[in-house]
């Protein structure tokens, strides 16, 4: 058969034909998908990619404020911020935990403590891409050698952050209170936007109270990174709110003096400005560096303060509670005469003890052998005990409760002081409550010299001490003095709330001064001794405080008791008497009398802010010097 028969050259060139044109159509079909989905990615869905783009390119960085400064009344530094060098994980970067923290303690000095730590940390609740610190306060070589090992670490950096430092220490812990690491309940309550890249927050004290103003307001950062995480560079920020610093009544120069009078001795000491309640010193010792709580204490060091018979962590100043003993007899005074119970010039005779009953119980005054026919000058100036119980007994305690209660006993009164405590001024309805007891008339016998179930701390006694200094005029206990910024002094203060106490004759006010000039400067004053070559006139009363009940026959004698069992010392005053300057309250644990013990202190602290710094050694030695006063109250 021929070729031409078997091969139809024309259909396979048409069919060839055909075949291109549908492969063309094919191929100019996927092109024009390609083009439109070029077309989509590029210019329709332009910006949605170029945002995705930018998450895996660039991140938004919180840049945490600055904490504002805290400065004394003269402008010395008390809390600043200083430079510290760390090493952070973010533990969405680290390829293995386990790993690079082997690494690490390869090429660091990490404790198990520091381990452990940030294990807590990191099964703790947190925000994403939180760095977690592992080690503090990296040295030059240590800050080296994690440079040369940098690309062995993904999710490891060196971070410089501003941590809290005191340069006091030990002087001003227990007056600012410290700043801490955020814990799981605090970053449950706290503002997460304005404290995004925040460590620290305020725990106790001023740091805490002011938390708000020294904070500041949080910045942030566009950055460009790496495949790594690591910062390229920064493309736009907006810079944070620095804290304001605040400025306090506090003088670092008294707060010394305070801490030096005690001489380690278990104590506290409050001085006050009556003509505006600024507290000028806020003594509690012992006490402890606060700079150990800033980035974290150790676990030993922690168990060791708090455990310690000395309770170094307690602040006494604040809430200490203790019998006010004497040093409330100004008070009654003042109660006694405004309530008409007594006349200023009227007379009891003191045995060496009072009676409810004849017969009765025999309520013992210090003087065993009395101090025969006295009246209000003389029972405050020797501190006659017998005097105030039969004053206490004709007042009763509904009247006695009423006047203290005036004088901001049972209450906190402090402005912005955290952690005070309202002490006990205790009543009829108090005692069915806590005790299920009825109210006795030997109760209130007690009361009458700040005995019995009656508690009061350092700050209230001299924050009622200075209501008699100003004349029956309030002014609340506060430390802060300024804002030293934008901010209002007024806007971040709280409103003072205690009325002044009015009295029906006010120069009783006067009269009761008088009494406790008698105590510093009288022939018979149980504290003259603190007075002697003084060139102001200053006032006080002073108080001994029993720490447990003698018998009905015996007597105290502090070489046969144990230590912590002997009387508490307690001294209140103001000076100078005219236009007063200063009001201290002293309480040293276990010191014995008030007049020997704790009257030397507050001379050593009126001669220091009346006459000058200049030779702190005299009045320490003042204080050390103080001879055995007549008196036990």
């Amino acid at each position: 058969m021929p070729w031409g028969e078997i091969k139809d050259t024309a259909a396979e060139r048409r069919m060839f034909q055909r075949r291109t044109l549908v492969m063309l159509g094919v191929a100019v079909l996927l092109l024009g998908v390609l083009i439109g989905r070029m077309y989509q990615l590029q210019v329709t869905e332009h910006d949605t990619y170029r945002t995705l783009s930018d998450k895996n390119r660039v991140q938004v960085q919180s840049v945490p404020p600055t904490r504002g400064l805290i400065y004394d009344r003269n402008g010395v530094l008390l809390a600043e911020n200083r430079p510290v060098f760390s090493v952070t994980l973010v533990p969405e970067r680290v390829a293995g935990m386990d790993a690079t923290l082997e690494k690490l303690q390869q090429l660091l000095s990490i404790s198990e403590e520091d381990l452990d730590r940030f294990r807590r940390r990191l099964r703790e609740p947190r925000r994403p891409y939180q760095e977690l610190p592992l080690r503090y306060d990296l040295t030059e070589g240590e800050i080296a050698r994690l440079a040369v090992h940098r690309h062995e670490l993904p999710g490891v950096e060196v971070a410089a952050e501003l941590v809290r430092y005191y340069p006091h220490g030990e002087l001003t812990a227990h007056a600012l209170g410290y700043v801490g690491r955020i814990n799981r309940q605090e970053l449950q309550r706290i503002d997460p936007v304005n404290y995004a890249g925040s460590n620290y927050i305020g725990k106790t004290g001023i740091e805490a109270f002011y938390e708000e103003v020294l904070h500041g307001k949080v910045g942030y950062q566009h950055v460009e990174t790496n495949a790594r995480g690591r910062t390229l560079r920064v493309l736009e920020r907006q810079n944070p709110v620095p804290g304001e610093d605040l400025q306090l009544h506090l003088d670092i120069r008294l707060q010394q003096l305070a801490h030096e009078l005690l001489d380690g001795r278990r104590g506290a000491i409050v001085a006050i400005d009556p003509n505006t309640g600024g507290l000028l010193a806020l003594a509690s010792v012992p006490g402890f560096d606060a700079n150990l709580f800033v980035t974290g204490i150790g676990v030993q060091a922690y168990r060791e303060l708090r455990d310690s018979h000395d309770k170094p962590l307690f602040n006494r100043a604040l809430g200490g509670q203790y019998p006010p003993a004497s040093t409330v007899k100004p008070m009654m005074a003042i109660a006694a005469l405004d309530s008409g119970v007594i006349g200023r010039h009227e007379t009891i005779w003191d045995p060496g003890y009072f009676q409810l009953t004849k017969g009765g119980h025999r309520y013992r005054d210090w003087k065993r052998g009395g101090h025969g026919w006295v009246d209000l000058i003389k029972a405050v100036a020797e501190s006659c005990d017998t005097y105030f119980y039969d004053v206490a007994v004709r007042m009763g305690v509904d009247v006695i409760h009423e006047y203290l209660d005036q004088f901001g006993f049972g209450r906190n009164d402090a402005l912005d002081v955290r952690g005070a405590r309202s002490g006990l001024l205790p009543s009829p309805d108090w005692k069915r409550g806590a005790h299920s007891q009825p109210w006795y008339p030997g109760d209130t016998v007690n009361m009458g010299i700040g005995q019995g179930f009656m508690l009061a701390t350092p700050l209230q006694l001299a924050t009622a001490t200075a209501v008699i200094a100003n004349d029956g005029v309030w002014r609340q206990p506060r430390l802060l003095k300024d804002v030293v910024g934008d901010t209002p002094l007024d806007e971040v203060l709280p409103k003072a709330t205690r009325d002044n106490v009015i009295l029906k004759n006010p120069d009783d006010w006067n009269f009761v001064t008088k009494s406790m000039i008698e105590v510093m400067h009288g022939r018979r004053g149980s504290a003259r001794r603190a007075s002697v070559g003084a060139s102001y006139t200053m006032a006080g009363k002073s108080g001994t405080a029993q720490v447990f009940s003698l018998g009905q026959d015996e007597e105290y004698n502090a070489e046969e008791i144990e230590e912590r069992l002997r009387d508490h010392a307690l001294f209140v005053g103001f000076a100078p008497v005219v236009d007063p300057q200063i009001v201290v309250s002293v309480i040293i644990e276990n010191g014995g009398g008030g007049s020997s013990a704790a009257a030397p202190v507050v001379r050593a602290l009126f001669d220091a802010w009346l006459e000058g710094f200049a030779d702190e050694e005299t009045g320490a030695e003042l204080a050390a010097a103080g001879s055995a006063g007549e008196s036990s109250g």
